[in-house]
């Protein structure tokens, strides 16, 4: 019997990449993150996989292979998201935030493991930083074939518009793509989704006294705001005793709007939810205003359209939910990434060792 494919998860955050390719049968042996609270996130939802919770600057990846009893070349896949928030626009001006450095970390764990494939999750501002470029070099003088790209996650599927710049690169020579997506197959395949049938499918779901179905408190005038914005509208369609002065001074030559333009809309049902950003449930950051009632969308809903089942465990107070929610990627993008790296790998004839996925 073929053992599964193995993985391990970097800059893992609350688990989302794990769900994904454990969903599609991966079995994610480790993962490193940092964050006291998305640790015990993952934890909590994923307690068979060797968690460690540290630094990853201070974590020598050849413990890690030999704690995991895992010769070199025996995993499969490495999936690493760093912190993209120095690459993010934004961020701009921010390009030189030590953490921008994370992204090169990768390189000792990719050498020490020497995976079959590597799978690297970001947002497409990385593509302009030299750091990308060395990150590319450096994976093709260890004998990688890449490919580069930037997707949005409705393309997998996902109620929602996420653009990520994906990296796979791989230990053979890759099949010739325009789009990622090309590589899943066809039988696996979601169909479109919109928030508004995500949300529904989750009314379904949610027993009664969800914990995480609760949204954030705000004052009257923020109330009173949220009220007036109609079904579909914005800030735009607020009357004048309600814009706030910060929305005036953000008017570019003519009035043209240059910044916050999504400020207090609501979510289209129609259509794909915006980013779920790390203020995915602050109505005066976004369009993050549930699409008829008035109210921002509760935790269990921005995690919903982050495709996380309705079960998912969270751990810490609101704000940290609410950020680990707004950086993880979505589960179901995750499932057709990791259905691609499979896809892409047995087309080329390379095979999984049949031994325990445990043992040398």
């Amino acid at each position: 019997m073929t053992a599964a494919p193995l993985a391990i998860d970097l800059f893992s955050g609350a688990g989302g990449a794990t769900q994904g390719l454990a969903n599609v049968g991966f079995n994610v042996l480790a993962a490193v993150e940092s964050g006291k609270d998305a640790a015990q996130t993952y934890r909590l939802n994923h307690p068979d996989v060797l968690l460690y919770e540290q630094d990853i600057r201070s974590l020598d990846p050849g413990i890690v292979r030999r704690q995991l009893l895992l010769r070199t070349g025996r995993l499969t896949l490495l999936k690493a998201c760093p912190p993209c928030q120095g690459f993010s626009s934004l961020n701009r001006g921010k390009h030189d935030d030590e953490q921008n450095d994370l992204v090169l970390v990768c390189v000792a764990f990719i050498r020490e493991f020497a995976p079959k494939a590597v799978l690297i999750e970001n947002v497409p501002g990385l593509q302009r930083d030299g750091r990308f470029q060395e990150l590319c070099d450096r994976l093709r003088s260890m004998g990688y074939d890449l490919r580069a790209c930037v997707v949005s996650a409705d393309e997998f599927g996902v109620p929602q518009r996420r653009r990520r710049l994906v990296v796979l690169a791989a230990k053979q020579i890759l099949p010739q793509f325009e789009h990622i997506y090309e590589l899943v197959p066809r039988s696996s395949r979601r169909l479109p989704m919109t928030a508004g049938e995500r949300l529904h499918e989750l009314g379904r779901q949610l027993p009664p006294k969800d914990e995480w179905h609760r949204w954030r408190q705000s004052s009257p005038a923020v109330r009173s705001r949220i009220a007036a914005v109609p079904i579909n509208g914005s800030r735009f369609d607020l009357p004048i005793d309600m814009q706030l002065k910060c929305h005036s001074t953000a008017l570019g030559a003519g009035g043209t709007p240059r910044e916050a333009t999504a400020s207090y809309g609501r979510v289209k049902a129609d259509l794909a939810a915006p980013t779920m950003t790390t203020r995915c449930t602050t109505p005066a950051c976004g369009s993050f205003i549930h699409p008829t009632e008035n109210r921002g969308l509760s935790l269990r809903e921005a995690a919903s359209l982050q495709t996380f089942p309705p079960s998912y465990r969270w751990s810490g107070g609101y704000d940290s939910v609410e950020r680990q929610i707004g950086n993880a990627v979505p589960v179901w993008m995750a499932e057709a990434l990791g259905r691609g790296v499979l896809a892409s790998l047995k087309r080329r004839g390379s095979r999984w060792a049949a031994r325990s996925s445990r043992t040398h």
